[in-house]
């Protein structure tokens, strides 16, 4: 009998989603712990791993190839979920749907999926390639591909080509605890089509203690558990709240650098500002310090940091020296670091809210749920016994933190959502199966934008440009902008802003150290109009360049992005028919484009800043905007973001509002 119970979750799908590494064991010292905390061992934290030994002595010497094979073969011995294999697989074969709750490092994700394979006939697995991948703008599959992995947004884009999902025998959705939009979707979606498909396998697999809201929305399915870490973590919390958690990272990272024994370190913070400061400060005091201690190595990780730069954080750590890598939350799931010991955690992340009423999205310094303070401190525990260090106290986890994060349906634009729901002939989105349902405020702003867009008519119905909008995966407005540069005969300029717009916020890179520069070089490409021009003009200098790219503090990777979109679009259009033409240096057309799609987004100069047109909301143009120091009477913006103040990103000015009829 397999570990069969009640409750949780994760985020594969089919195909699977993320991968982890496999560390090797290590022995964990004790130390004296830094001075501001109090201990507290988490016994919940503990849990060992299978190790298999082999008598070498007289086989005969493997090729380098066979030796490889060999390694991986071991490593997958020695992951927890090894001894559940044959337990798990009876349990999918007796169960349409079955949550899977397994901890980090379990070896859920890239296991599973091997599994499924190694289990079905061998002719099978005869064709080649058997796995592909398929992401937004990027599709590496063939007819041959037997394991795809994919993002949960598209495999809810599959549903428009094949609504029952014929093609598949098994989904995994993983990291289901995420509750992203998509995946939120999905589990409507498929619930629904698992009713009439018997012979469709659904798997949920998920880290965290929610189980139990998976099995209830999947009619009490069967939990399957997994144990996860393979060594000790203990937890350590601060006996008072910290004023400053900035300088809190700081001063645990020196101490644990002096009092503990070796071992690396991740810090966990909330964004690119905080992360720089930390390593600033961390690099100034290790320069006054300087023979006193051993060598510090102090690595930031972050969304908009350069690949190369990214890269640094896997490097193995030099003898005698420690490494700190600093990061978002990014590091929580989606990267594993071999060597983290000790982690600290402040308890806050940055959390994307969307309000309803003014249409504006924020990013939010928010404190984290309980799910993510335990996703963190599992960190410590990949490689060997290791230590978690809270910035806050054991009564704040307990009392003031959420057990998990709000999902993101309810607090995010549902636009692009409704619109593809609508194409799937999912007319009455107030009774769709959600999980968890969005504000009802929001869905009602949703409809009411798409009827404007001309998406819907006045009875909620798609139309034939709403068809076609859903066949871009984009947002509703980009959609629009990009189908009316066919009336305005732009489309070659308008796909290339679209791409840049769709990678917009990592194509300028501002070093620290070379703050002045960088603006410099950015100024070189403004040009009349607005932020939609100097895209455009970015693009069109770039070439294939990377010397280029980095004489300009453009990054290389986001432009080879760019480019990639770009292509994929054009393919899009090609397949809904739509004509591409240039307006060769006429910025009239793009304006015209640009406007059609996003009126909405319409701002007019007032009295200490603009105002929105439609909610009457005092906005301003962002620092980083080529018309930051202009001030043209009417505006019209991508979107409005929350930060230090309400700015509008992306603006182009406009002569007048009658050019908006």
């Amino acid at each position: 009998a397999g570990p069969l119970g009640g409750g949780e979750s994760g985020h594969c799908h089919p195909a699977v989603r993320g991968q982890r590494r496999a560390g090797t064991p290590d022995k964990g010292g004790a130390g004296e712990i830094p001075a501001h905390f109090r201990g507290r061992g988490d016994d919940q934290l503990r849990q060992h791993g299978h190790y298999y030994e082999r008598n070498t002595e007289s086989e005969p010497e493997l090729s380098q190839a066979e030796k490889q094979k060999q390694s991986i073969q071991e490593v997958r011995r020695s992951l927890p979920i090894f001894p559940y294999r044959e337990d798990l697989l009876a349990a999918i074969r007796d169960h349409q749907i079955l949550v899977i709750e397994g901890e980090t490092g379990s070896g859920k994700t890239t296991q599973i999926p091997q599994y499924l394979l190694e289990d079905v006939r061998t002719s099978m697995l005869s064709y080649f390639p058997q796995v592909g991948y398929s992401i937004r703008f990027e599709d590496c599959t063939s007819e041959r591909t037997i394991l795809k992995y994919m993002t949960d947004g598209m495999l809810l884009r599959e549903f428009l080509t094949e609504p029952d999902l014929a093609s598949y025998s098994v989904i995994i959705i993983d990291e289901a605890h995420e509750r992203t939009l998509h995946t939120d979707i999905l589990f409507g979606l498929i619930k629904d089509i698992a009713r009439f498909r018997p012979d469709l396998k659904v798997l949920v697999a998920s880290a965290t203690l929610d189980t139990e809201r998976f099995s209830c929305f999947f009619d009490d399915a069967p939990v399957f558990r997994i144990p996860g870490r393979r060594f000790p973590v203990d937890i350590y919390y601060t006996k008072a709240p910290e004023a400053d958690y900035l300088e809190a990272c700081v001063v645990s990272v020196l101490q644990i650098h002096v009092t503990q024994p070796t071992g690396d370190v991740l810090v966990f913070l909330t964004g690119q500002e905080e992360i720089e400061a930390c390593c600033e400060l961390l690099q100034e005091r290790c320069r006054r310090l300087g023979s006193k201690i051993s060598e510090l190595i102090v690595l930031p990780i972050y969304a908009n940091l350069p690949s190369d730069m990214q890269a640094k954080i896997f490097n193995p750590t030099p003898p005698g020296a420690r490494k700190v890598v600093v990061a978002t939350n990014i590091a929580e799931t989606s990267l594993t670091i071999d060597g983290i010991i000790y982690v600290i955690d402040p308890g806050f992340c940055k959390q994307k809210s969307y309000n309803a009423r003014t249409g504006m999205e924020s990013l939010i310094v928010t404190p984290c749920s309980r799910a993510s303070a335990n996703q963190r401190a599992g960190r410590a525990g990949r490689v060997a016994a290791g230590k978690c260090f809270r910035l806050y106290t054991a009564w704040a986890f307990k009392h003031e933190m959420e057990e998990t994060s709000i999902p993101e349906i309810q607090r995010t634009n549902l636009g692009n959502v409704v619109l593809l729901l609508k194409s799937l002939g999912i007319n009455d989105l107030i009774h769709f199966d959600f999980m968890d349902p969005p504000p009802h405020e929001t869905l009602v702003l949703a409809l009411e934008q798409l009827y404007a867009l001309g998406a819907l008519n006045h009875l909620g119905e798609l139309t034939k440009l709403g068809r076609r909008m859903a066949e871009l995966p984009v947002d509703p407005m980009l959609s629009k902008m990009i189908l009316a540069s066919e009336h305005y005969k732009c489309s070659e300029e308008i796909l290339t802003i679209a791409a840049m717009l769709s990678v917009n916020n990592s194509i300028f890179y501002r070093p620290k150290d070379k703050v002045v520069h960088a603006d410099n070089a950015r100024m070189n490409f403004v040009v009349p109009g607005g932020d939609h021009m100097v895209l455009l003009n970015v693009y069109t200098q770039s070439g294939y360049s990377t010397q280029w790219c980095f004489e300009n503090f453009i990054q290389f990777r986001s432009m080879k992005r760019a480019r990639d979109v770009r292509d994929q679009l054009e393919g899009l259009m090609d397949r809904i028919e739509v004509e591409l033409s240039s307006c060769s240096g006429d910025s009239m057309p793009i304006r015209k484009a640009v406007t059609a799609g996003y009126f909405y987004h319409t701002a007019r100069l007032s009295k200490g800043g603009y105002k929105t047109v439609k909610h009457q909301q005092t906005v301003f143009v962002h620092p980083n905007s080529s018309l930051f120091e202009e001030q043209p009477r009417w505006m019209i913006y991508h979107e409005l973001v929350f930060t230090t103040k309400e700015f509008m990103r992306q603006v182009w000015s406009r002569p007048s509002l009658s050019f908006l009829v």
